[in-house]
């Protein structure tokens, strides 16, 4: 897995590399914002994971999870607040996403 320094590096890199979908958490899903497809837990993979420490604000503080749905139709990335700034998620979601972590 490659290293970046920033959220933004990250995001960019991986766009390049065809994670095009921005996905975002819809408590028991992963809805992509562009069409509104959703995904639940079962229908995609986590294949890699980031975080990000906020230097000088712990606002700055995100995870970034990069997302495949099983068929490789859909392929994105998820950016998430940790701590006291993220979303509530189900307890199927949030063991998906704890893996990773």
């Amino acid at each position: 897995m490659q290293a970046y320094d920033t959220l933004t590096e990250a995001l960019s890199s991986l766009k390049q590399q065809g994670y095009t979908t921005d996905f975002n958490l819809a408590f028991d899903k992963v809805k992509c914002a562009e069409t509104g497809v959703c995904l639940s837990p079962s229908q995609f993979e986590i294949t890699g994971y980031y975080r990000f420490e906020g230097q000088t604000d712990p606002g700055d503080s995100a995870a970034l999870y990069v997302i495949e749905s099983h068929d490789s139709a859909m392929k994105g990335t998820l950016v998430s607040a940790y701590g006291a700034y993220s979303d509530a998620v189900d307890d199927e979601m949030l063991r998906k996403l704890s893996v990773h972590h």
